[in-house]
Order: structure tokens, then sequence, then C-alpha cells
């Protein structure tokens, strides 16, 4: 009964209304190949802007992204009542990251893409926007965005991605932690260090001692 009602609440709602968790449902109970494509949809960008700077190859980060999915149909089923789905995405991504890097070192440039021969589905900074903003806002919105991403890029790994996970990804600091596979308290303390990091770089920027990228 409870399949039922859902199924026909999802064929009325539509996609675009259902949760993470709802979605995920819908493709381990039902087979909904449309709530795993809308998955795909949400997440795909965030994901390799997430992996972008871990992996530094653009076909290597394709292609984790496509074996990240793959992994999130294969697991579904043991995907935890109550969990999120959000957080456990990222640490499937991180842990296809860690792979396809130490696969790299070992046999350089072999593709990691796991989907070609199975036909399966292959944040800090959010403008403020103001009314109407002539060319002069915008150019310089533009280049303040530039500057802190180029700062942000320039962290060690490890305070980079809890940045991003929580202020660009917009991540809870649990979900955060998750991902990572770390305490919360560890998240905050990444996050704090980062913090004064980058203000150190964006004050120095702005006093002109280092350019801006």
């Amino acid at each position: 009964m409870k399949t039922a009602r859902f199924e026909r609440r999802s064929q009325n709602q539509g996609t675009s209304t259902l949760t993470d968790e709802q979605l995920l449902l819908a493709y381990c109970e039902m087979g909904c190949s449309q709530s795993f494509a809308a998955l795909v949809h949400r997440y795909k960008r965030q994901l390799y802007v997430f992996l972008r700077p871990i992996l530094q190859d653009e076909g290597l980060t394709e292609d984790v992204l496509q074996a990240t999915f793959l992994q999130l149909h294969r697991k579904c089923k043991q995907f935890e009542p109550g969990r999120k789905v959000r957080p456990w995405l990222y640490a499937i991504a991180r842990n296809k990251a860690i792979d396809a890097t130490r696969r790299e070192k070992k046999h350089p440039r072999q593709s990691i893409d796991e989907t070609r021969h199975e036909n399966e589905e292959s944040s800090l900074v959010q403008g403020i926007p103001a009314d109407e903003p002539g060319p002069y806002d915008e150019c310089v919105a533009q280049e303040r965005a530039q500057a802190l991403w180029a700062a942000v890029g320039g962290l060690p790994e490890r305070l980079r991605l809890a940045i991003q996970l929580v202020h660009f990804d917009g991540l809870m600091y649990r979900e955060a932690a998750d991902a990572l596979a770390i305490p919360v308290g560890t998240l905050k303390s990444r996050l704090h260090t980062a913090t004064k990091q980058l203000e150190q770089v964006l004050v120095l920027q702005h006093r002109g001692f280092i350019p801006a990228h």
C-alpha cells in the first residue's frame, strides 16, 4: 500500500517536487528510470565542480562522475533509511576520486569509464542580487567571485573541500563531515582555518601585494 501510494504521488507531482530520498526510493523499489535521471540532473553539475579540482583533468573527472552515478545505481538498495542521499553521494564521489587518483599513478591516462559496456545512465559565494545592476556592478561582482574562487583553489585540499561542501554546495555540517569521513569537530576546525587563510589572501590581493588570478 505504501509503495502504491508513493507511486501515485510521484506520478501526480513529477520528479521536480520530490526529495532526493523519495527519488532514490522510487528508483530502488519501482525501477523508475525517470527518478534516477532526476537525481543525475540535480547533482551532475555540483559533483563535477566538486571533483574537478581534485582530479585536475577534465576527462578523468567525467569518468569519475559517471562511475559515481553507476555506483549509486548498483548500491541503491544498500541505502539506509533515515540517511540523506546528498552526503552519501558526495562520499561515493570522493571514494571514486581516490581510487582514480591511485589508478592514475600506477597507469597514467587509464580510463575508469565503467558505463560504456552496460548502457547505464551514465555556495560561500552567491551573488546578492541588486535592483537592476549595471555593467560596472556586474564586472565588480565577477572580479570578486573570480578572486575568491582563485583563493579557494589555492587552499590545501582538506581545507578547500570543507569550504566547497559547506559554503558552495550548501551541505550541512553533518552532511559534509559524512561526505569527507571526518568528525564534525574536525570539519569545523578546517572551516575556521580555511576562512582565516582566505581572509589573509583576499586582504593581500586587495592591497596589491599579491596578484589576483
